[in-house]
């Protein structure tokens, strides 16, 4: 996956960095030094969602923002991601998501808030197998998207 990011730098003329790191280990290196943090379908895959999530905290500038998406546990986000992406579509691997590393957003919250992050925002993202296209809107039962900023800030 790098090696194809580096080749679409090349491609596009874009100036960037793309690094191999861990949250945790860039965190250690370059606190406090990002705008904006993302960390988007990532959550649900690692061994500790707090650590990262607190690795996460620490990149992001004292007026920074944070975006965080994963995946709800509940019987309808098991039958839309495991049964009906990965067996029926096929649109992932097999295996590639564990139910029980699914996170319900109640989960998440309490982590931002251990972390010292105010949940700001949360919305529903949808995916249409038929068009092939996502859509933010209501209804967080299947995959959604948070914005949190640092604790004091609106």
């Amino acid at each position: 996956p790098l090696a194809v990011a580096q080749l679409h730098q090349l491609e596009s003329g874009a100036v960037l960095d793309y690094r191999r790191v861990t949250a945790e280990a860039l965190a250690e290196s370059e606190p406090a030094s990002f705008d904006v943090v993302t960390c988007m379908e990532m959550l649900e895959h690692v061994p500790d969602p707090a650590l990262t999530i607190q690795a996460c905290a620490r990149l992001v500038k004292p007026d920074g923002h944070l975006i965080f998406s994963t995946i709800n546990r509940n019987p309808k986000s098991y039958l839309f991601v495991v049964i009906g992406a990965e067996y029926l579509l096929r649109m992932l691997p097999k295996g590639t998501h564990d139910y029980r590393k699914f996170i319900r957003p109640s989960e998440l919250d309490g982590w931002l808030r251990a972390t010292g992050l105010t949940l700001r925002e949360i919305i529903g993202l949808h995916y249409n197998p038929l068009t092939r296209s996502y859509r933010l809107g209501p209804g967080v039962s299947v995959n959604y998207m948070v914005h949190c900023r640092p604790d004091g800030l609106a």
